[in-house]
C-alpha cells in the first residue's frame, strides 16, 4: 500500500492548539526518553540473564546444587513458571551454539519468544540465510516463518465442534476448529453439528471451560501455522453462529456443494469486504475524479442572492458579509470519488503525524476526517480530507474545538466534530 506522507496543511492541522500544550509535549517527550531508556536495559539485562545461564548450565552448576536438571532449578530455586523457564531455556541454549545471536537480543531485534521458534529450525548451515528472517518480526511470524521452513507433511484435515462446560446443561459456548482443509461432516447436513467426524491422530483443539456466557471475556483466537499457505484457526462460537453457519452452507449447495467452513466464510468474507469497499467509494467501475475545488465553500452573498437582487448594483464601498463562524445544520455526503482517492492516496491507513516521524498507520477504525473543519467551512475536497483512526480524529477535535464542545456535540462523549 501506498502511505503517503501528511500534507503541509494535514501536519499543521495536527497541531492544534501547540502554543498552550508546549510544555506537555516536552514532557511527553521526556518520558518517552525515559521508558527507552528503561527498555534498553531490560534488554541489556536479559540478553546478560541469559549468557549467564548459558554459562550455569554448561557448567552443569545446577547439578552441583542438587537439582536433576536446569528446568528444575529454575523452577524451584528461582521460582520461575512452566512458561517462562522453557522460553528461557530454550534461548539459553541456543546462546551456546550461536553466539551472534546477542547483539541482536540486546537491541530487541530479537525476543525470548522469536528465540523458541527460531532453534527449531536455525543450524550451522542455514544461519547466514534464516537468521535475518527472524529478527524484528513478531512470535507469531515467527511460527509463520518455521511453518514455512518446516511444513508438516500431513496438515490434519478436519472441523471440529466442541460444547464448552459453562456449569449450565443448557448454555454452552462451542468451540469450532477450523483446519486449512476443512470440510464438514457426514452429519452436518443432516442437521447435526455436535457428531464431527474426527482424526484420531490429529490434537485436540485447546478449549478451557468458562463460568458463564454473560460474563465470558472475548477469547483471543488461536492461529496454528502448519504450512507457508494452511493454517488452523481455532476461535469460540456460539450457537447462534452454528445455526447462521448451517443456513449459509445451505444457501451454498448450489453454487458450491459441499462447501467447506472456510469456503462458506471466505464467500461471506468477500460479501463484507465488497461492502465496505463501497462504502469507501471504491467501486469497480468509479467516477472520474472532480477537480480540486477550494478548501472553503463557505456561502458566499453573491452566490445566495436572487437575480434580482445580483443586478440591482449597491454602494461602491460596502464590504461583502462574512460567512458565519461556524456551519450548523446536516452535513452533505462525500463525494465517491473523492473519498475513494483519499482512500487511495493515504493507502488505507492513518496519516496522523508522528512526534519521532512518520504516521500512525493503524488500519483500525479509520474514518475520514477533514483538516479545516467542516464547522469551519472546511471543503468536502481532496485536499481537505484524510484519512485517520477514530483515536487520532478525536483529539483533533478536541484540539480544535475543546473538550467541553467536543462533549456537547457528541452528547457526553468525546468524539470528533471536524
Amino acid at each position: 500500500m501506498n502511505n503517503a506522507q501528511p500534507t503541509s496543511s494535514s501536519a499543521a492541522a495536527s497541531t492544534h492548539g501547540a502554543a498552550t500544550s508546549s510544555l506537555a509535549l516536552l514532557e511527553a517527550r521526556r518520558l518517552r526518553d525515559a521508558i527507552a531508556a528503561l527498555l534498553r536495559r531490560e534488554r541489556a539485562a536479559m540478553a546478560d540473564f541469559l549468557i549467564a545461564l548459558s554459562d550455569f548450565d554448561q557448567r552443569r552448576a545446577w547439578e552441583v546444587l542438587g537439582y536433576g536438571n536446569l528446568f528444575a532449578f529454575l523452577t524451584s530455586e528461582l521460582g520461575l513458571t512452566p512458561a517462562p523457564t522453557y522460553w528461557r531455556l530454550e534461548a539459553a541454549r541456543l546462546l551456546q551454539r550461536f553466539p551472534e545471536l546477542i547483539e541482536p537480543l540486546r537491541q530487541g531485534r530479537l525476543c525470548l519468544t522469536t528465540l523458541g521458534e527460531l532453534s527449531r529450525v536455525l543450524t550451522e548451515e542455514n544461519c547466514a540465510e534464516v537468521l535475518p528472517r527472524f529478527l524484528g518480526i513478531s512470535s507469531r511470524e515467527a511460527k509463520e516463518v518455521v511453518a514455512e521452513l518446516q511444513p508438516r507433511p500431513a496438515p490434519p484435515m478436519r472441523t471440529v465442534i466442541r460444547p464448552l462446560s459453562t456449569g449450565r446443561s443448557s448454555e454452552t459456548a462451542p468451540v469450532l476448529a477450523l483446519g486449512p482443509d476443512s470440510a464438514p461432516s457426514a452429519d452436518t447436513d443432516s442437521g447435526s453439528l455436535w457428531a464431527p467426524k474426527v482424526d484420531p491422530a490429529a490434537p485436540a483443539p485447546i478449549h478451557a471451560p468458562v463460568a458463564a456466557p454473560a460474563a465470558v471475556a472475548p477469547r483471543r483466537d488461536e492461529v496454528d501455522p502448519l504450512t507457508a499457505e494452511l493454517s488452523r484457526l481455532s476461535t469460540t462460537v456460539s450457537r447462534r453462529f452454528l445455526a447462521k453457519l448451517k443456513t449459509a452452507r445451505a444457501g451454498l449447495s448450489h453454487a458450491i456443494p459441499g462447501a467447506t467452513t472456510e469456503q462458506v466464510l471466505e464467500a461471506a468474507l468477500d460479501l463484507l469486504l465488497e461492502n465496505q469497499a463501497r462504502g469507501r467509494g471504491q467501486v469497480k467501475r468509479p467516477r472520474a475524479v472532480p477537480p480540486i475545488a477550494a478548501p472553503f465553500d463557505a456561502p458566499t452573498p453573491a452566490a445566495s442572492a436572487t437575480p434580482t437582487e445580483t443586478a440591482t448594483p449597491g454602494p461602491a464601498d460596502t464590504p461583502p458579509e462574512p460567512p458565519p463562524h461556524r456551519r450548523d445544520g446536516p452535513r452533505a455526503a462525500i463525494p465517491a470519488a473523492v473519498r475513494r482517492a483519499v482512500w487511495q492516496r493515504d493507502g488505507g491507513r492513518c496519516c496522523w503525524p508522528l512526534d519521532g516521524g512518520g504516521t500512525c498507520g493503524s488500519t483500525h477504525q479509520l474514518e475520514l476526517d477533514h483538516v479545516v473543519p467542516w464547522a469551519e467551512w472546511g471543503g468536502e475536497t481532496l485536499e481537505n480530507l484524510r484519512v485517520v483512526c477514530r483515536a487520532h480524529n478525536r483529539v483533533a477535535a478536541r484540539q480544535r474545538f475543546g473538550e467541553r464542545c467536543v462533549r456537547r456535540y457528541q452528547g457526553g462523549t468525546t468524539g470528533s466534530a471536524g
